[in-house]
């Protein structure tokens, strides 16, 4: 819950400033996404090996991915939570593009047996097209008109 509500400060420290007219939905203000894990008994060593390799390749090629957690769950130890803030919804695209991800995926498909996400934010349409063309369930919270972003985080 901690790395939750440090996540959602970060994402409040970077949504674009905005008036109770205008709220972004073009895809250019960061985000956060969790995506929710559930792993088949048994599998725990394998699967943080397959997750420990997908966050060093994300790290290393995906700039756009300003923070890239994986926590464990309080109680129940095969549930986990990817927690992940974006700089933008081309940054998402990158990654669910990533070999390592589309690696990392399949690998879940074997290993896990639950994934879900939500998204924090407003987000591009092609973002939603894509989570869907990946068949996960998803839960978008849009952002309303109450939100900022610290000019000196995004210039």
């Amino acid at each position: 819950m901690r790395s939750f509500t440090a996540i959602f400060f970060l994402l409040l420290s970077f949504a674009p400033a905005m008036d109770s007219d205008a709220v972004n939905e073009d895809g250019q203000n960061p985000f956060v996404l969790i995506a929710r894990v559930h792993i088949k008994q048994g599998t725990f060593d394998e699967y943080f090996k397959v997750a420990d390799a997908v966050d060093a390749a994300v790290q290393r090629t995906e700039p756009g991915m300003l923070f890239h957690n994986f926590d464990a769950d309080p109680d129940d130890n095969l549930a986990f939570t990817w927690t992940e803030v974006y700089e933008n919804s081309s940054a998402f695209l990158a990654h669910a593009n990533n070999p390592p991800v589309l690696d990392y995926v399949a690998q879940h498909s074997q290993l896990g047996d639950g994934f879900s996400i939500e998204i924090y934010g407003n987000v591009s349409a092609n973002v939603i097209e894509r989570i869907h063309e990946l068949k996960f369930p998803l839960k978008h919270f849009k952002t309303t008109q109450i939100g900022f972003v610290r000019a000196s985080i995004t210039d």
